[in-house]
This record gives C-alpha cells, sequence and structure tokens, in this order.
C-alpha cells in the first residue's frame, strides 16, 4: 500500500489521520523513512510508521460513501456476536475482545463493540473499563463516519444513536 501526502486514513485505535510528508530518522544507526500521520480527532500530536511496515500495521483506507449505510444498519441489529457473547464472558475475556477488536482498526468491528455494550448497558449499568470500551469504539467510529460523509461529529453521532435507536425499538 502506498500513501500519498494529504490522503486520509484509518489507523487502528487513532481513527482517521491526515498522512503529512515522509521523513528520515536515523534508527539504530540507519536512515529511515517513515510516514508522519496527523490524527485528526486529537488536536497536536503525530504519529509515525515505517514505510516498509505500512502493510503490517493495520493502516486502511477510510470507508466508502456506499459502506456507511450497511454499517448504520448493522448497528440497528440486535448483537448476534460469535465474538462477544457479552452475557457468557467474564469482563476480563470481553476486555480482552474488546482490545482486539479496537486494534483491527475496521469499522464493522467498532460497530459490534458498540452494538453489543449498548444492548449489555440495557439490562445493567455498565462496568468502568465496559463503559471506556464503548465510548471509545463510538468515538473512533463517529470519527470516521464524519470523515467520509463531511458532517460534523455531532451529526456523525446523531446518525450512530439513531441507528441504536432503531435496534432498541425492534
Amino acid at each position: 500500500m502506498t500513501l500519498s501526502v494529504g490522503e486520509k486514513v484509518i489507523y487502528p485505535s487513532h481513527g482517521p489521520c491526515l498522512i503529512g510528508a515522509v521523513v528520515n530518522k536515523l534508527v539504530g544507526g540507519m536512515s529511515t523513512a517513515f510516514y508522519r500521520l496527523a490524527p485528526i480527532e486529537d488536536s497536536g500530536g503525530e504519529l509515525f510508521i515505517p514505510v516498509a511496515n505500512v502493510k503490517s500495521s493495520g493502516i486502511r483506507q477510510l470507508l466508502a460513501r456506499s459502506e456507511i449505510p450497511k454499517l448504520l444498519s448493522r448497528l440497528g441489529q440486535q448483537a448476534k456476536s460469535t465474538v462477544l457473547p457479552t452475557t457468557a464472558r467474564n469482563w476480563k475475556q470481553r476486555a480482552t475482545d474488546h482490545a482486539k477488536l479496537l486494534a483491527s482498526g475496521s469499522a464493522f468491528d467498532l460497530a459490534e463493540i458498540v452494538e453489543s455494550l449498548t444492548e449489555m448497558n440495557e439490562t445493567k449499568a455498565l462496568a468502568p473499563h465496559d463503559r471506556q470500551a464503548l465510548e471509545r469504539a463510538k468515538k473512533l467510529l463517529v470519527c470516521e463516519i464524519a470523515e467520509v460523509l463531511g458532517q460534523s461529529k455531532g451529526e456523525a453521532e446523531q446518525q450512530v444513536d439513531k441507528a441504536l435507536q432503531v435496534r432498541k425499538a425492534g
């Protein structure tokens, strides 16, 4: 995968990032080329990804605009996860599963976290670690939807909330 300066990509656990210039840094006495990524969500900060490791880093293109309805529809369904049967797993296993899904960088994996924890929250109050996982996954999902559709984060969050309400009503 070749990245271009000015392109927006998804970096797992950080969400949408803007690609800056390729910079060379000395690592172990050798000059190494890095992509400079600026997370869009967080003000300030930079990430440096070795050009040679871009495939294994999990970086991916933003979802296509045509995939957003499918993603929102996924949020509108009852949790049928085989990965996250929230009621059958203890908190430690859930935390491990959530960490894996967050690290995947997939918007559909984020939706799975949001969906399952939202459903769990309807039957009992979430523990702090579950609430944090829900907030983080939802924030990353909203940020990507906002970038793809050219909307504010507030508008994208309303769409996500509306999709979750459809599930609750169904």
